[in-house]
């Protein structure tokens, strides 16, 4: 617990120490270029001072020169800084209560983060429709597409939202499996424990051939493509009772 709290700790002060004042900064010359960064070196930060080691496979897939929508299933606390160490600059389609965080909340806000209000159905739909028009011009997105972290690492339902948005955009899918955060520091947990976070980069599943009538059938490929790069303990029980069937 003591890794955990100091971890937090020198994040917060990295944060708002350089954070603070490259925000001042984007408020005035409207670019968020460099506290985007800020956050990116947090991110890598914190994996290296919490001994946690990246293994990450299949980065030369992520298509380039437009936008992508990576979908990445979200089994612990560590999740978030993990993918944005290895991602190109994205923006998010998060929760709302993540948008709360001083200086951290305006700054997503500024660099066009969207937050969603999970319990309000119209406001979820307008963020979605916000999210479609940011694809179209050119920004990519990172989307958590069960909603919220697997209470136990197994991989749960995947929401329609962050596809609606990709199917409406025509922006290639990119499915992320993430394994092992869940030993590293699960949901609810408050110690982090060292070790090996496995991300690895699916085949980009095209959507500019395809229509609305088409999610369900998106979402499978994604959800079999996430369930590829999980281990066992990672599969929901139902799936895992088939494949050893």
């Amino acid at each position: 617990m003591l890794r955990a709290i100091l971890l937090s700790l020198l994040c917060l002060l990295f944060i708002f120490l350089l954070g603070t004042p490259l925000l001042i900064y984007a408020v005035i010359t409207g670019n968020t270029d460099p506290v985007y960064h800020v956050g990116v070196s947090c991110a890598r930060l914190a994996m290296r001072l919490g001994g946690i080691r990246l293994d990450v496979r299949g980065q030369e897939k992520i298509p380039r020169g437009r936008a992508v929508v990576f979908m990445a299933n979200h089994e612990s606390n560590i999740d978030s800084p993990a993918i944005f160490a290895c991602l190109p600059p994205v923006l998010v389609l998060g929760k709302k209560e993540a948008f709360r965080i001083p200086v951290l909340g305006t700054a997503m806000r500024l660099r066009g983060f969207i937050p969603v209000d999970r319990k309000d159905r119209e406001r979820a739909i307008e963020a979605v429709e916000q999210a479609c028009q940011a694809l179209r011009a050119g920004h990519s997105f990172v989307v958590f597409p069960e909603g919220t972290r697997s209470p136990n690492g197994r991989l749960q339902p995947l929401k329609k939202g962050g596809f609606i948005m990709a199917l409406k955009a025509g922006a290639p899918i990119m499915p992320v499996s993430l394994s092992g955060g869940r030993r590293i520091m699960g949901k609810g947990k408050a110690r982090i424990y060292p070790g090996s976070f496995l991300i690895t980069f699916h085949e980009p599943i095209r959507t500019d051939n395809r229509t609305l009538e088409d999610r369900d059938q998106v979402m499978e490929e994604v959800r079999q493509a996430l369930l590829s790069g999980l281990d066992d303990d990672e599969w929901p029980l139902e799936d895992l009772a088939k494949r050893q069937a």
